[in-house]
C-alpha cells in the first residue's frame, strides 16, 4: 500500500517528531507511570503509523467487505441491509417462567431466542436426581424431558423464530428434543433455523462441564455436524466456543488461537467421517467474548475471519465460498462485570457491545448490569436489549462497512493477534495435536497463567478496576433482583413424576437399548436419540444409557 520513498520520508520525519515535539512535551508533562498494554498484556506504542502496517497489502489482507479474506466483513453492505440479531440468552427456573421471559423479549425488540439451561441439565441429569439436589433453575432453565420443551416454547412457533441453545455434552439430546416439539407443532426438521453450541473441546479446557471422554464427545459432536448436513441445512450444529475460554482467564490472543484450533479438529473429525468439506463446513458458526479492551477485541474479530477463510480455502480447499465465511455470535464479558457499583456495569456493556458491533458480529448478546449478583431482573434485560437498540439506531455506526478499518493502530493489532494465533497452532501441532494437548494440560495451563498474571496486576493496582480497586462506594445496593418462583421445583418435580407414569414404559426401555446400541457401534445417534424424545424418555435416562457404554471423564492431573 506504501511505496518506499514515502516510507523513508515519513520515517525521517517521525525521527524529527520525536527529537522535537515529542521531547519538549515530555519534558512539560511526564507520561503517566503505568502499563500502557492491552488488557492481555501486549504493549502499546505511543502512536501508529504507516510504518508500522508497512507491508499491508490491501487486497491479500483486507479485500473489501463481502470477499475473501472477510477481514471487514461477510456482508457486502454491512448491517445497512441488515442488523445483527439482538439474541439476548435467558433461562431461569422452569421452564413457564423462561417461556414469559422469552414472550417478553420478543415484545421487546429481540430478534432471536437463546437458552441458558441450569446445571443439572447441562451436566445430563433430571431435575429430581440426587445430583442435581439444591441446584434447580438457578443459572438457567430446567429441562428434563420433551415436555418440558413444548413447555418452553408454548405458543412460539418454532418455524419463524431462530433459536440458540447453550447446552454442550447432552447437546445431541436436547436438539433431539427440540427437532421433536417442532414436529408436533406441525414443523419439519428441514425448516428449522437455530445452533447447539455443542462444542465439547472448549469444556475440557476451560468450562469443565464435559461427561464423557474426549473420543466418544468427538463423535457425538461429528454425528450432529454429519445429522444437520443431511436433514436441517439451516441448522448450525456447533457454535465453537472462544467466549468460556476468555471467561475462564485467557487473553484475546489465546481466545482466537484456542477458538480456531478447535474449529480446524471439528473440521478434520467431519473429513475423517467422509463428509466433504463444502457440504458442512457453510453451518459451522462461532462464538467470542468481547472484552473491556476495545481495539483489541475489534483486532481479534478481524483477525478470526482472515484466519478462518484462509484455513478453509488454502488448507482445506473447500471451493463454495460461503465455506470461507466466518459467522460469529458475540457476548459481551460476565467476567468484567463488578457486584461493586453494578449500575456503571451498563457502561461497560455498552462499550463492549461497540467493539462487537465495530468488529462485524452477526449476533449480540448483551449482559445486564445486575448478573454479578444474580439472574438478570426484567429491568435490567431491558436496559441491556435497549443498549443493542441505541447503538442500532443511534450512534451512525451501521452507516458504513468497517469504519475502523485502515487504522494503522487497529490494521497493526490484527496482524499481531494473527501472528500470535498461528505461533499457537505450530506450538499445539508440536505437542500433538489438539486432543493431545487437553489431556497433557497445555491449554488448561495457559489460560491458568493468564488469569494469574491478570488479577496479579489488578491486586497490586498496576491495573485498575473502576469500583473495586479504585473509586470504591459506600452505598448500599439499591437494584432490585430477580427471585424465582419458590414453588417451581415442586412443580417440576411432580412433572416428571407424571410424565414416568402416564408413558408407555416399555416403548421408553426399547428406545434406551436402541441408543446404548448405537453408542457400542458405529451409526449416527441422532436418530436414536429422535426415538427416546418422541417416546418421552427423560433427559436423565438417555445421558444414563450413554454413561454405561461411555464411562465418565476425569480430567487427569498434570504436574
Amino acid at each position: 500500500m506504501f511505496d518506499q520513498e514515502g516510507l523513508k520520508r515519513l520515517r525521517t520525519e517521525q525521527e524529527r517528531w520525536a527529537a522535537t515535539t515529542l521531547r519538549d512535551a515530555l519534558a512539560r508533562r511526564p507520561e503517566r507511570q503505568e502499563h500502557f498494554t492491552t488488557i492481555s498484556g501486549r504493549p502499546v506504542q505511543r502512536v501508529y503509523s504507516p510504518l508500522d502496517v508497512a507491508d499491508l497489502d490491501y487486497s491479500a489482507d483486507l479485500g473489501f467487505p463481502g470477499e475473501y479474506p472477510f477481514t471487514r466483513g461477510i456482508h457486502a453492505t454491512g448491517y445497512r441491509g441488515r442488523l445483527w440479531t439482538m439474541r439476548m440468552f435467558a433461562g431461569y427456573g422452569t421452564a413457564e417462567e423462561t417461556n414469559a421471559r422469552y414472550k417478553y423479549l420478543l415484545a421487546q425488540g429481540n430478534t432471536g431466542l437463546s437458552v441458558a439451561f441450569d446445571l443439572p441439565t447441562l451436566m445430563g441429569y433430571d431435575s429430581d436426581a440426587p445430583e442435581a439436589l439444591g441446584e434447580f433453575g438457578k443459572c438457567g432453565v430446567a429441562v428434563s424431558s420433551l415436555q418440558d420443551v413444548e413447555l418452553l416454547f408454548d405458543g412460539i412457533p418454532l418455524g419463524q423464530v431462530s433459536t440458540s441453545m447453550t447446552i454442550n455434552s447432552p447437546a445431541a439430546v436436547l436438539w433431539a428434543f427440540y427437532i421433536a416439539a417442532a414436529e408436533r407443532q406441525g414443523v419439519p426438521a428441514a425448516a428449522l433455523r437455530g445452533t447447539i453450541q455443542n462444542d465439547i473441546l472448549k469444556e475440557y479446557q476451560a468450562q469443565k462441564e464435559y461427561i464423557f471422554p474426549p473420543e466418544p464427545s468427538m463423535r457425538l459432536v461429528t454425528d450432529t455436524i454429519e445429522f444437520g448436513a443431511r436433514y436441517l441445512p439451516q441448522w448450525n450444529p456447533i457454535s465453537i466456543s472462544g467466549y468460556h475460554i476468555r471467561e475462564a482467564g485467557a487473553t484475546a490472543a489465546q481466545e482466537l488461537a484456542f477458538t480456531l484450533a478447535n474449529g480446524l479438529e471439528y473440521v478434520r473429525w467431519a473429513l475423517r467421517r467422509g463428509l466433504a468439506i463444502d457440504d458442512f463446513a457453510p453451518r459451522l458458526s462461532f462464538f467470542f467474548n468481547v472484552h473491556n479492551d476495545f481495539f483489541e477485541e475489534i483486532a481479534k474479530l478481524r483477525a478470526a475471519r482472515r484466519i478462518w477463510a484462509r484455513e478453509m480455502r488454502q488448507t482445506f480447499g473447500a471451493r463454495d465460498p460461503r465455506s470461507w465465511l466466518m459467522r460469529f455470535h458475540t457476548q459481551t464479558a460476565g467476567v468484567s462485570l463488578t457486584a461493586q457499583q453494578p449500575e456503571i456495569n451498563v457502561v461497560r456493556v455498552a462499550i463492549q457491545a461497540l467493539a462487537a458491533v465495530l468488529g462485524g458480529a452477526q449476533s449480540l448478546h448483551t449482559n445486564s448490569l445486575d448478573e454479578a449478583l444474580a439472574l438478570p431482573s426484567e429491568r435490567a434485560v431491558t436496559i441491556a436489549l435497549r443498549t443493542q437498540q441505541i447503538i442500532a439506531h443511534e450512534t451512525g455506526v451501521t452507516n458504513t462497512v468497517d469504519p475502523l478499518g485502515g487504522s494503522f493502530f487497529l490494521e497493526r493489532l490484527t496482524n499481531e493477534l494473527e501472528e500470535e494465533a498461528y505461533a499457537y497452532f505450530r506450538r499445539i501441532d508440536d505437542l500433538g495435536g489438539v486432543l493431545a494437548c487437553v489431556e497433557n494440560g497445555f491449554f488448561q495451563q495457559e489460560i491458568a497463567d493468564s488469569a494469574h498474571r491478570f488479577q496479579r496486576e489488578v491486586d497490586a493496582g498496576q491495573r485498575t478496576i473502576v469500583g473495586v480497586n479504585a473509586f470504591p462506594s459506600d452505598e448500599p445496593l439499591r437494584i432490585p433482583l430477580l427471585e424465582m418462583d419458590p414453588q417451581g421445583y415442586a412443580r417440576q418435580a411432580a412433572r416428571l413424576a407424571a410424565l414416568r407414569e402416564s408413558r408407555d414404559g416399555d416403548a421408553v426401555q426399547r428406545t434406551l437399548d436402541g441408543v446404548r446400541a448405537a453408542a457400542g457401534g458405529a451409526e449416527n445417534f441422532m436418530p436414536r436419540l429422535l426415538d427416546a424424545a418422541r417416546a418421552q424418555a427423560t433427559l436423565g435416562e438417555i445421558m444414563d444409557a450413554l454413561r454405561e457404554v461411555f464411562g465418565v471423564y476425569r480430567e487427569p492431573v498434570v504436574l
